[in-house]
Formats: C-alpha cells, sequence, structure tokens
C-alpha cells in the first residue's frame, strides 16, 4: 500500500482547512493512488474519477460541505469525493453486495446531497437548493460538477438559462476533459475545445478568469493589455456568459494553486450565477487510463501495475454483440438500415453497426429525447432507424417515444439494452420499467428475447416490420449459450412458443427468464407435477390463442418476467378477465421484480432478492396447485 502520511490525516473534509496548498496538492497525489488501488480490487468506473482529484480536494478544501452542497453530475466520478467524506474504510466494499454504491446516494451519507446516475441533472439540481437557501433554509452555497459531455444535454441547458434568470449566486464547474462515456459529439464540444485550442480564444479566455481575482487596477490593466495583444475590444460574450453566468476560465483542473485560487476567489466575490470551466485529462496520473481509448472508463478489477483487467471470459457472446453484429449484417443488403444511440456506441453494440456502416450510424450524444425524435423524422423520411438505448435511459425520453413516434405511428425500432436487473450499477440502471411504459402506448409492438438467438431472429422482425413503432429487450452480460441462426427470421406479430408440454402448470415467460423458467420445471416434474413451459415472445400485442389454450388446459398459469408490476403479467391478467377466464377453475400468479428498489449486487443475487430463482418459480408454481412445497 502507498504510503499516505497526509491522507491520513483527513477525516472529514473539514480536517482539509488544516492543510497548507502545498500539503493539498500532495494529498492529492495521494489520493490518486488510493483511488487506483480501491478501483483496482472492486472495478468500476476509474478515469473519470482520476481526473478529478485536485478538484475534488479544492473543493472540498475552500468550500464548507456538507453545509455547502457539492453535487456531482452523473457521479460516476465521486470516489475521491466518498474516500474524503468518511467512507475511506468502505472503499473495499465499493459497487459490491452491502457495501457503497458506486454513484452519489442521498441514504449512503450527509455529503451527497442529491442522488446521481444519470447524466445532466446537476445544475437543475444546484439552483434548486440555491432557491432553499434563499428561502430561509439552513443550506450554504450549492456547487455542481458536470462534465463536457452531459452539459450537452438538453436539461442542462434549461437549468442554465433557469438560474441565469434567476440570477442567484451559485456555481457550476465545468469539468471539460473532451471525453464523456465515448468521444463528446456535437457544436456543444467543438465550442469548448475552440475556447483554448484557439490562441485567441485561449489567451482571452484564460487573461479574463485572471482578471476576474485581481484587485481593480490590476484587473483594468490586465484587460487592456489583452485587447492590445487580442483586439478584442467589446467582443462578445462566451455562450455562458449571454445565459447569465460570470464566465470564469479555461484553467488548469490539475493546477493545484490554479484550482484553489479560482475558486477561493469564485467564493470571495460571487453575487449572482458563476461558471468555472476546469480543464482536466481523463484517467490522470495513472498511464494505462491515460492511453487507453476509453480512459478506463468502467473497468473490471485490474492489476495496477500493468493494468490488465481482469475479464472473465465469457462462454457465450454477449447480448449486446449479438444485436450489433445481427444488425451489421442485415445492413449488408439493406441500406435504409441506419442506427442511432445516445453517447454509448460501445455499450449498445453501435460500435459494430459504425465499424462496418460508419456513414449510417449517428451518435447524438447524452441527448435521449433529441434521439429519439430524430429517429422518427428519420423513419418518417423513409429509412429504417435502429435506435439502441439502455432501458433506464430510454425513460429520459419517454415524451419523444408518445408524441413523436407513437402517436405518428412512426417505424422506429428501439433496442432496449440492459434489461432488468444489471449489477453492479444497482437501481439507477435496472430496467426495470420499460414493458409497462411501452406497453402502454398504442401502435407500438414490443418482444422480449429469451436467449441471443431470439435477439437474432427480433432484429430481424424490427427490420422487416414497417407499420409502426416496435421495441425489443434484452439484458446485460451472456447469453445462453445457444446454437446461433446465420440470419435471423422474420416472426409472426403477437406469437409466442411452447418449448415444453404439461399438463398441470403452466409457466408463460417474457423474456429472458425462460432459462430459470426451465429449471423451475425440473423441479416440479420431480415432485411429480406436469408443467408447460412457453416463451410469450411478445408482451404488446399478446399470443391471446396461446394464452387461451394454456388457461383452459393447465389448473395454474404462471406469468414470469423481468420487470416491475404493472407490466407484462397485468396485461396477462386484464386479458383473461376480459375474456371470462377468470372463474376460480384457474389459478392465475404474476411474477415480477418487486416494488421496491434492489440495490447493487452480482445480477443472480439481485434476482434472489427479488424471488426471481427457479426455487422460486417453482414454489409460486407449486403453491398455486395446491402442492406441499418441500423445504
Amino acid at each position: 500500500m502507498t504510503s499516505t502520511p497526509h491522507l491520513d490525516r483527513v477525516s472529514f473534509p473539514s480536517d482539509l482547512k488544516a492543510l497548507s496548498d502545498a500539503e493539498l496538492s500532495a494529498l492529492a497525489d495521494e489520493l490518486r493512488s488510493e483511488v487506483i488501488e480501491a478501483v483496482a480490487t472492486t472495478g468500476g468506473h476509474l478515469g473519470s474519477s482520476l481526473g478529478v482529484v485536485e478538484l475534488t480536494v479544492a473543493i472540498h478544501a475552500v468550500f464548507d460541505t456538507p453545509r455547502d452542497k457539492l453535487i456531482w453530475d452523473v457521479g460516476h466520478q465521486c470516489y475521491p469525493h466518498k474516500v474524503l467524506t468518511g467512507r475511506r474504510d468502505r472503499m473495499s466494499t465499493l459497487r459490491q453486495e452491502g457495501g457503497i454504491s458506486g454513484f452519489t446516494k442521498r441514504a449512503e451519507s450527509e455529503y451527497d446531497p442529491f442522488g446521481a446516475a444519470h447524466s445532466s441533472t446537476s445544475i437543475s439540481a444546484a439552483l434548486g437548493f440555491t432557491v432553499a437557501r434563499d428561502m430561509g433554509q439552513p443550506t450554504g452555497d450549492a456547487v455542481a460538477v458536470i462534465g463536457d459531455g452531459s452539459i450537452s444535454a438538453g436539461m442542462a441547458f434549461e437549468a442554465m438559462n433557469n438560474a441565469g434568470s434567476e440570477g442567484r449566486r451559485m456555481f457550476v464547474i465545468l469539468n471539460d476533459n473532451e471525453m464523456s462515456i465515448a468521444p463528446p459529439v456535437g457544436a456543444m464540444s467543438k465550442y469548448l475545445s475552440g475556447l483554448y485550442s484557439s490562441p485567441l480564444g485561449n489567451l482571452q479566455n484564460v487573461a479574463e478568469g485572471f482578471e476576474a481575482a485581481l484587485p481593480g487596477p490590476l484587473r483594468d490593466a490586465a484587460r487592456g493589455a489583452r485587447q492590445m495583444v487580442t483586439g478584442a475590444v467589446g467582443a462578445q460574450g462566451t455562450l455562458f456568459e449571454e445565459l447569465g453566468f460570470q464566465y470564469i476560465g479555461p484553467i488548469n483542473g490539475h493546477d493545484m494553486e490554479q484550482v484553489l485560487g479560482v475558486l477561493r476567489s469564485a467564493k470571495t466575490r460571487a453575487t449572482g450565477p458563476v461558471l468555472i470551466h476546469c480543464c482536466t485529462v481523463k484517467g490522470k496520473g495513472y498511464a494505462p487510463a491515460e492511453i487507453s481509448a476509453d480512459k478506463y472508463h468502467g473497468v473490471s478489477k485490474f492489476d495496477v501495475a500493468s493494468g490488465a483487467q481482469n475479464k472473465s471470459r465469457p462462454n457465450a457472446l454477449s447480448y449486446t454483440k449479438v444485436f450489433g453484429q445481427a444488425l451489421s449484417k442485415l445492413a449488408e443488403t439493406d441500406s435504409k438500415i441506419v442506427g442511432i444511440t445516445a453517447a454509448m456506441p460501445s455499450g449498445t453494440g453501435m460500435d459494430i453497426f459504425e465499424q462496418r456502416h460508419p456513414a449510417r450510424m449517428f451518435d447524438v450524444g447524452i441527448a435521449e429525447q433529441h434521439g429519439v425524435t430524430f429517429a422518427a423524422a428519420l423513419a418518417a423520411g423513409g429509412l429504417k432507424p435502429f435506435c439502441a438505448i439502455y432501458s433506464s435511459f430510454l425513460q429520459r425520453g419517454y415524451d419523444q417515444i408518445v408524441h413523436d413516434v407513437a402517436l405518428q405511428n412512426l417505424p422506429v425500432r428501439f433496442a432496449v439494452d440492459r434489461a432488468g436487473l444489471v449489477g453492479a450499477d444497482g437501481p439507477t440502471h435496472a430496467g426495470a420499467f420499460d414493458i409497462g411504459y411501452l406497453s402502454a402506448l398504442p401502435n407500438m409492438t414490443v418482444m422480449a428475447a429469451a436467449d441471443e438467438a431470439e435477439l437474432v431472429h427480433m432484429v430481424a422482425t424490427a427490420a422487416a416490420h414497417d407499420s409502426g413503432p416496435i421495441a425489443f429487450r434484452y439484458p446485460r452480460g451472456e447469453g445462453e449459450g445457444v446454437e446461433m441462426p446465420e440470419v435471423g427470421d422474420v416472426l409472426e406479430i403477437g406469437k409466442g412458443r411452447v418449448v415444453r408440454d404439461g399438463s398441470d402448470v403452466a409457466i408463460l415467460s417474457f423474456g429472458a427468464h425462460l432459462g430459470e423458467s426451465l429449471k423451475a420445471a425440473d423441479v416440479m416434474e420431480a415432485q411429480g407435477v406436469s408443467v408447460t413451459v412457453a416463451d410469450a415472445r411478445f408482451a404488446k400485442p399478446l399470443d391471446m390463442g396461446l394464452i387461451r389454450k394454456l388457461a383452459k388446459s393447465h389448473r395454474a398459469l404462471v406469468t414470469i418476467e423481468q420487470g416491475a408490476e404493472g407490466g407484462f403479467g397485468a396485461m396477462v391478467l386484464h386479458a383473461l378477465a376480459n375474456e371470462g377466464l377468470l372463474d376460480g377453475s384457474l389459478a392465475v400468479r404474476t411474477m415480477t421484480l418487486p416494488d421496491r428498489f434492489i440495490d447493487q449486487a452480482a445480477p443472480d443475487a439481485m434476482y434472489a432478492d427479488a424471488g426471481l430463482t427457479a426455487t422460486d418459480i417453482a414454489a409460486t408454481c407449486l403453491q398455486a396447485v395446491g402442492v406441499k412445497v418441500e423445504s
């Protein structure tokens, strides 16, 4: 373990006040090493955390947390913050079952005033705390730290526009590392890069930043000197100034003296909203991260000396890779297929598509709302858009799905990745609600893949479906290892399949819990109970022929899904009621995720917590037919 004489003196941020600037700089070096060693044993979001080490130390040294509210946008860069706020001894439990979260979490610490894991919420939250302060609540200044990828999202602009018009004292620190999860895209990224890559913009804006920290006469002299060199007399302000913020920067986020000076000056002098443009390097101080294409954004456990990650060899392809490969193959013979993702090309498999069809893949940045409406217009223009977005992130574009896609009955294909429980990222990234929120919409078709071969069929089905919007969901991680088709079959819309015949209990599975359902059937068969297992394939439209057959020929019908209450099972119950099949002769049970959020753990442990293991399914089925469950 690295020697940490300065870090050992800090239990909470208040302890930083006793350290000199030189000691704070030394502490930052120790903190960086400690974060590297901690993440090496747990995995997690490393690159983003390494990029804000100096900034984290400086903020806590200058401001008075937790009275002052420090809000990390997304939160995946908060590991140094956790070390400094009383959680150092728990870093070995990071993202583990029963451990601390990989994001900020209100229930975990008073130093986490606002939870996060999705992007672009921090400025809105900071303004909320600011208004609470001004209305007499016992809170101090609000400081939002937001990345250059996150600030490109519409919600951040909405918040800045509102904050600028309010004119209240608050601080936004733009952590500009020119890297979100994937390289940031769009005009905003180019604008930020230009502020310091252009000789004129660099000199002008750095000078302005330092001018704000100078006494009046010296400030006037510095401004005059800048104008003589740049000719920038009466030059137009930055975009942030046009929105009502006092702009300071760009500054070097790894220069402790510079960061401390600017923060102290801003804290002392600010009367309204201030934006501090802080340039950092993602993965700073750890060579393997700095040279990696993704800057070690998200890593498995790794060897500190070499940087080699301990990734287990999968027994089967991941669902994400299967999707990317299937879509790429279809696009070879269908020039109308285009792909859209929201800053997650590798996470959604769209990087595979981009490698083969670069002119037909569009990364819209962290802008799910725009991405959905963009896809809607692509469809209206005659193309076949596949909009690949995580289930939990697709929630952010729901109004656009309703208004711009479903209402207009446009054939947008939604590839819903990370459906169900996702493991270490915990409840913020769980794909629990898409079955219900998509199936509620007129014109929408909703599918779920039971395995990776079924996913290939569903990609082909979506490509062939031109009569309206269609969505197909699939989980994170490896598939079942089934034999893969060379080319997907186009499925008949609204038709499921029976994969195992029986007579006592019918299990109707929707999605990737089919394997657990078959295991449960084996358990019941051992107790003399005959079981049918069916794969619904579709939540909308339901296969009413299959449902009627199962209901009329079995004593019990149990639905299974990797989604929240109010989804597939509820739709089946509704259909059975309308068909008059809930007459007492049929026992019906619906098995869903419970009505609560489930904390991070391994996916299998999370599903055990949810009561959705094969043992749980068997127990529910046996209880439904009155068979005593063996303990």
